[in-house]
């Protein structure tokens, strides 16, 4: 019992120093994302792991319904496990987003890199090819790491502690999703 209170608490004090620490960043990606979609462009989404489990979830939010039943938006997630080992055996896992952006990405589009560490080399590639190719570039990460300083809006949810990080940037992407899709389609 202890253990879990312990989680509950940190938990608890992560999503107050969200609320206070992130939210216009929040409102900032919210708004980005809607001028994408309002432009006629689309969301790429990405990361290792449960980051690329996280980045399909987001996805799934924006391309069926996150509140409402509403017209789908474009969001890819960069988790084809065919594209994944097929450029890692070929190239480099390094490099399995920096070559899925070059052929996915285009101007005007919103590409989020996920990294709880904030130093996945191939995170950090995909989103250096993003704004190479005109994409604004988003990030979800900790405190520390590179993709935080290269991204043009970072996301950095304050904890080291790495399942916090990920609840708080999932905490934030479900905001996120519920503010676009208020936008773009009202609210009930």
């Amino acid at each position: 019992m202890e253990k879990i209170k312990q989680r509950v608490e940190e938990h608890r004090k992560m999503i107050e120093l969200i609320s206070e620490e992130c939210s216009s960043k929040i409102k900032q990606i919210a708004e980005e994302i809607i001028k994408c979609y309002k432009n006629g462009n689309k969301v790429v989404i990405f990361g290792n792991g449960g980051s690329c489990a996280d980045s399909s979830h987001i996805a799934g939010e924006m391309v069926g319904r996150f509140y409402l039943n509403r017209k789908s938006l474009p969001a890819i997630s960069l988790s084809d496990s065919t594209n994944i080992t097929a450029i890692g055996n070929d190239f480099g896992y390094e490099f399995v987003f920096e070559k899925q952006i070059e052929g996915i990405a285009n101007k005007g589009d919103v590409v989020i890199g996920i990294s709880t560490s904030g130093n996945s080399v191939n995170v950090i590639k995909g989103v250096e090819k993003a704004k190479e190719k005109g994409a604004l570039t988003v990030s979800f990460t900790g405190m520390r790491g590179i993709l935080k300083d290269i991204s043009d809006i970072p996301l950095c949810i304050p904890s080291e502690n790495t399942p916090r990080i990920q609840e708080g940037y999932m905490l934030s992407a479900h905001i996120i999703c519920e503010i676009v899709e208020d936008e773009l389609f009202g609210s009930d």
